[in-house]
């Protein structure tokens, strides 16, 4: 299992927003490039970053402070938020992300996640994001009618890298993951499917790492880490036990 730590980006940055409010966000870090450095000097190997205001406006906003995160960090980056055509996620491939994550566009056009798949093999993952089971796309402003599961069946076969899979309804809320539903979706297809929303604490972590979860490729946690609920070094450590142990 691999735990993302997650950099969300809100006017430059390191934010953390309640249930997917814009009005509810706390600033943790304003240099966001030190925040990712100091992820990676925990032992982190793989990071997380979405652009909120992107996600909202449709297009990359915080590009000055992704770039930046690049240049600091060695571990591969994958990244969300406001990338709605082939071009920005040539764009973003172009720059070293390792990963763009395509949500909004997802449900707009599943023609070019397809297409964007078959050019970009392993380099493409699909953002569903679920508000009461239904999707919700721009920012998590509006909710689609679509469940989860019947987005993702749509993608079964176009090469996607992983689904990153995120209930709303506990987000940055430090409620747990809904394992539930998360279980529910990586069961109905075969695409690995990254957790996300809800971490809280160790027991979280150890939760993921009991057998039925071993199907899920990782978890995103945001607000515990940087909180100080979540330590780095312990669920790190039991990452790796699991890890030696398998």
């Amino acid at each position: 299992m691999i735990l993302f730590p997650a950099i969300d980006l809100k006017d430059g940055a390191c934010v953390r927003l309640k249930l997917g409010d814009m009005e509810q966000a706390t600033v943790f870090n304003t240099d966001p490039a030190a925040q990712a450095h100091e992820f990676e000097s925990q032992g982190f190997e793989y990071l997380h970053v979405v652009d909120l205001n992107g996600a909202f406006a449709g297009q990359p906003v915080n590009g000055a402070a992704v770039e930046a995160i690049l240049k600091r960090v060695k571990m591969p980056v994958q990244l969300g938020g406001g990338i709605r055509d082939r071009a920005g996620v040539e764009a973003w491939l172009d720059k070293g992300i390792a990963r763009v994550i395509l949500g909004t566009i997802a449900v707009r056009d599943p023609d070019l996640v397809r297409e964007a798949c078959k050019a970009y093999p392993g380099q493409v993952a699909v953002g569903i994001d679920a508000r009461g089971g239904k999707v919700a796309v721009e920012g998590w402003a509006e909710t689609s009618e679509l469940t989860t599961i019947e987005l993702a069946r749509r993608f079964e076969d176009a090469g996607v890298a992983a689904i990153v899979f995120t209930d709303i309804d506990r987000d940055g809320v430090l409620k747990g993951l809904n394992i539930e539903s998360t279980l529910a979706l990586a069961r109905a297809v075969e695409i690995p499917v990254i957790a996300s929303g809800g971490l809280a604490s160790l027991d979280d972590v150890k939760r993921l790492l009991q057998p039925d979860c071993a199907i899920l490729e990782g978890a995103i946690s945001g607000r515990a880490l940087y909180d100080g609920r979540l330590d780095p070094a312990e669920a790190l450590k039991l990452i790796r036990e699991a890890r030696e142990t398998a």
